[in-house]
């Protein structure tokens, strides 16, 4: 995952602005999950006390947050404790069972599968505060119809195009590859393999073109247990992985790593790639004047790449759920703190009008345009059993070591019998 360091200025300055806002809201009276009655918001004067875990980060930009919260609830104390980002999630898996860890931590939406598994996280009532958030971003923290975290900041894949060789990204993949092939480089599109290992992350919305999600979602985002990824669809991207890898076209490869693919991109010898905004400042230091756009269509259908979600979640184990809640919906959730959240660490922001307002950069509009298209990584149990398997189905297919219908059918035999 990329580093950002923290923008000392423009921390200060939301920090600046924050101070005069009052951040005090009125909640929603409706509610969007059935534990909204056990973390309504108190009613005012509250006291006890909150234990808040993030990283050096994004630290600043909660800690306006607190302040502000601590003018309206002065009895309530608020305790913000730096941590490894890495260090997180084991952390509060470890400690929620014991009555120990925080009240609130930072995290990442996939996380989610295993909180719920252990009964370590606690449904966030946004009420009608979930309406100001991309859908995509509560859809990832939804599970079994409730919202178990607040969204703040979304990241996806998405095209990177060296403007100096390709003057705009076609609609499909057929059109894109001859476009690249016109600008006479090397390849005409490189794309991170992971070596042999396999890399259905980078892949995922070139498969979803082709209607063959890895679950199937409910209607409210959320996804049940069943595999997506079979039937015709399935074997139609399979295939579609075969004619492009090593015995095939040759614009696949398992000699792509993540290293690889950037420097070939960065050294100018593909017009394409795709790539997350983790690698745009790489490419800058080299020199490449780069665009971002949403993936072609490889199958005739959206590409929908993955989106991850940061956001927070509240403990179950926390004695003060209604402050927590009350401190995350009408504090944390705001315009001006989640900006805040971006200055300080930029990623697209999940609330609506946060993202449209930071879209003036044409790179960041182009990596929001993506995630629009784009479906929630799944955070139910089950996904860990998915990659070992389907990244080692793909890659035995690009390599051409299997063929794309032996290969593809034994992993969703595999699948099966792992999942249950």
């Amino acid at each position: 995952m990329r580093k950002t360091l923290i923008r000392t200025a423009a921390v200060a300055a939301a920090l600046t602005f924050l101070a005069a806002c009052s951040g005090n809201e009125t909640p929603a009276a409706e509610t969007t999950s059935p534990a909204a009655a056990e973390t309504t918001e108190p009613a005012g004067g509250a006291t006890g006390a909150l234990t808040i875990w993030v990283d050096e980060n994004r630290k600043p930009a909660v800690q306006a947050a607190v302040d502000i919260y601590n003018k309206t609830n002065p009895g309530v104390t608020v305790e913000l404790v730096q941590k490894n980002f890495e260090d997180i999630r084991a952390d509060f898996l470890a400690q929620v069972p014991t009555g120990e860890g925080p009240d609130i931590t930072i995290g990442a939406h996939d996380w989610l599968g295993s909180f719920i598994v252990n009964g370590v996280a606690e449904p966030v009532d946004l009420g009608d505060k979930v309406s100001e958030f991309e859908s995509v971003a509560t859809q990832a923290f939804t599970y079994d119809g409730q919202i178990y975290g607040l969204p703040y900041a979304l990241e996806t894949v998405a095209i990177v195009r060296n403007t100096a060789l390709a003057d705009s990204t076609p609609a499909t993949w057929d059109e894109l590859i001859a476009k690249g092939t016109e600008a006479k480089t090397k390849y005409p599109f490189v794309i991170n393999t992971n070596g042999t290992t396999g890399d259905a992350y980078t892949y995922y919305g070139l498969q979803t073109s082709f209607g063959a999600p890895v679950f199937v979602q409910n209607a409210d985002g959320s996804y049940t247990n069943e595999i997506g990824m079979g039937g015709d669809a399935g074997l139609a991207f399979a295939t579609f992985l075969g004619e492009n890898g090593m015995k095939g076209s040759g614009h696949f490869s398992t000699d792509w790593t993540y290293d690889v693919a950037n420097q070939e991109f960065a050294d100018g010898n593909a017009p394409y790639t795709i790539a997350g905004p983790w690698a745009i400042q790489t490419f800058k230091d080299a020199g490449i004047d780069v665009a971002v756009d949403p993936i072609p269509s490889a199958g005739g259908e959206t590409a929908a790449p993955f989106v991850g979600v940061q956001g927070f979640y509240l403990s179950a184990q926390s004695e003060n759920k209604l402050v927590a809640n009350d401190f995350l919906v009408n504090y944390v959730a705001t315009a001006d703190v989640i900006k805040a959240l971006y200055d300080a660490d930029p990623r697209l922001p999940a609330m609506t009008v946060v993202a449209d307002q930071v879209a003036s950069d044409p790179i960041v509009a182009g990596y929001l345009a993506a995630s629009k298209n784009g479906a929630p990584m799944p955070s139910i149990p089950e996904m860990g059993d998915v990659w070992e398997h389907w990244n080692a189905a793909e890659s035995s297919i690009i390599s051409g070591a299997a063929t794309p219908e032996a290969a593809w059918t034994k992993m969703l035999t595999d699948l099966e019998a792992a999942i249950g």
